[in-house]
């Protein structure tokens, strides 16, 4: 994860694609607000198609088109909804800067009040980009066929509708690392270290990082820890016992696969990043001491 110098665009070109979830009360609101300040400054509006319903317009454009022709790709909502756009934009190496509707978030460049200074820091070239981590995992089923996904957060393996706790085991590359009796088993980014790792008791991890967390959901034993591994692992999970309903393996919580007895899920980093766009004098520590409601 590398935090990239900013880069100085021609203004007179420069075109913003905007993304939204249309499910947030004052989305409509906040399209209409960041097209007219964009507008006001000659920045091309490139618009995905649930923020043209929002505000009635008559063009708008698919995800892939947005990666090809936008310079920035702004998402209008919080960190759940930039997790869900970095799926739809597919391979992009473009910049994507998240507002944030509501307080600021780990994911998010800034909140819906700052348009103005958003919208001149980007005409300046004021801004980085930070390189995220994500991860590919592999699901092989007991049949043979196999499921392939991006992870920006983390990957998990978790108990059914049961309430019982399930066996599984975790080798890294090709060695055994345990057998788990818990509720589920989370392989983390530096990224998701924020998100469902940290919920789970998980450490704290620099975005620049290159490392992964693998941290279980409430086990059964207090000994069992997470374990912070260099980001070149090759992690394995692997389904164990004889449990009569199946496993549920997530994808930065959008994704549920059934998972049986038999099958594996394969977790390597990926070949491809994830460029989020920073703006100057914000940071992750920033964002910790605000949502982590720090005082010192």
């Amino acid at each position: 994860m590398i935090a990239t110098k900013r880069k100085m665009h021609d203004i007179s070109r420069m075109k913003v694609g905007i993304m939204v979830n249309e499910r947030k009360p004052d989305a409509r609101a906040a399209v209409r607000a960041l097209v007219n300040v964009l507008l006001s400054r000659k920045i091309e509006v490139l618009l995905h198609e649930q923020a043209a319903r929002l505000i009635e317009a008559k063009t708008f454009y698919h995800p892939h088109e947005l990666a090809l022709q936008a310079d920035i790709i702004v998402v209008l909502g919080g960190d759940g909804t930039m997790l869900s756009s970095m799926e739809k934009l597919g391979n992009t190496e473009k910049p994507v800067a998240g507002i944030n509707i509501g307080t600021l978030g780990f994911l998010t460049s800034c909140t819906e009040n700052e348009l103005e200074f958003f919208a001149d820091a980007i005409l300046c070239g004021d801004y980085s980009t930070s390189e995220r981590t994500l991860l590919h995992s592999r699901i092989i089923h007991t049949d043979g066929h196999e499921q392939e996904f991006l992870a920006l957060n983390e990957v998990v393996l978790a108990r059914g509708q049961t309430g019982k706790l399930v066996s599984l085991r975790a080798d890294i590359n090709g060695e055994l690392l345990n057998h788990y009796r818990a509720d589920g088993l989370i392989v983390a980014t530096p990224t998701g270290s924020t998100a469902y790792s940290l919920s789970a008791g998980g450490p704290l991890i620099s975005p620049y990082a290159r490392v992964f967390v693998i941290t279980p959901i409430c086990p059964h034993s207090l000994s069992y820890r997470s374990l912070v591994v260099d980001d070149d692992s090759h992690v394995e999970i692997i389904p164990e016992g004889c449990a009569e309903e199946p496993m549920f393996f997530t994808v930065d919580g959008r994704e549920i696969v059934e998972i049986a007895i038999g099958s594996r899920i394969s977790v390597r980093k990926a070949q491809r990043s994830f460029n989020l766009l920073r703006l100057k004098n914000r940071s992750f520590y920033e964002a910790l001491r605000q949502k982590l409601g720090w005082r010192g």
